[in-house]
């Protein structure tokens, strides 16, 4: 195995299509869980789907799938990277400045990985590349 650039360009959109696939499986569990408490989280106990926490599980679900299957990628990984942003703003950044110590991390990391995405498309394994967007 040499470290071609032909190694990275055959390589580059498989990789980005494998971290597409899973942050969009990672998301979608965060609007299962608001929404049909599975998997359970204590905290989304009783949540109301008419309250800010029940619209941020709606576009969890939609926005994880779509990403999940890679369709629509680029304007569902931008609404996304924005609804992580405002969720830390009104999550984390109350308690504190940096995000280690308020439990933002995550947030954070999820915010400018779908900004990433929004910029690059979806790669490979994708509903986008099959309909031939560019960036897929």
């Amino acid at each position: 195995m040499s470290l071609t650039p032909a190694f990275y360009a055959t390589w580059n959109p498989r990789l980005l299509g494998l971290l597409r696939i899973i942050l969009g499986f990672l998301f979608l569990q965060h609007g299962t869980a608001k929404l049909f408490g599975a998997p359970h989280v204590a905290m989304f106990d009783g949540l109301q789907l008419l309250s800010v926490m029940g619209a941020a599980g709606v576009i969890e679900l939609a926005g994880g799938t779509l990403l999940l299957v890679g369709l629509f990628t680029r304007p569902v990984a931008f609404i996304l990277s924005g609804q992580m942003a405002v969720g830390y703003f009104m999550m984390h950044a109350p308690n504190g400045f940096l995000p280690i110590l308020n439990g933002g991390e995550m947030a954070v990391m999820y915010c400018f990985t779908f900004l990433y995405f929004a910029a690059v498309g979806a790669g490979a394994y994708s509903l986008d590349a099959l309909r031939g967007k560019a960036g897929a």
